[in-house]
């Protein structure tokens, strides 16, 4: 996992951005051009062209340009680094918690001792 780190980095300072999150909503559906993501956006192009380059760096999505068409697609498999460190966490503080429940389960049966 350790080796997986700066790519994580990248993806989560890449979600990190609501433009970038609604881009990537967006690419959920299907590949797109440019154009069509720029659209809904209230910014220039060249700064939804920085926007696609950092998510394009961090690897969560692709891009070709075909002719002076340039599409962009998302990488679903990038993704799945994410989940798994996230869920990886949620795991952990699920322990955590049921560990808890245990101990104030076992605690509350010797304060009614008393």
């Amino acid at each position: 996992m350790a080796n997986q780190q700066p790519s994580l980095d990248l993806m989560f300072q890449a979600l990190a951005d609501p433009s970038r999150r609604s881009i990537v909503e967006r690419l959920c559906a299907g590949p797109a051009s440019v154009s069509e993501l720029a659209q809904p956006l209230a910014m220039s192009l060249p700064s939804v062209m920085q926007h696609l380059q950092l998510l394009e760096g961090s690897g969560l999505i692709r891009s070709e340009k075909v002719g002076r068409v340039r599409t962009c697609r998302l990488e679903p498999e990038a993704l799945s680094a994410a989940e798994t460190w996230i869920n990886e966490r949620r795991v952990l503080m699920e322990r955590k918690l049921d560990r808890l429940g245990e101990y104030l389960r076992a605690t509350a049966g010797d304060e009614d001792e008393d």
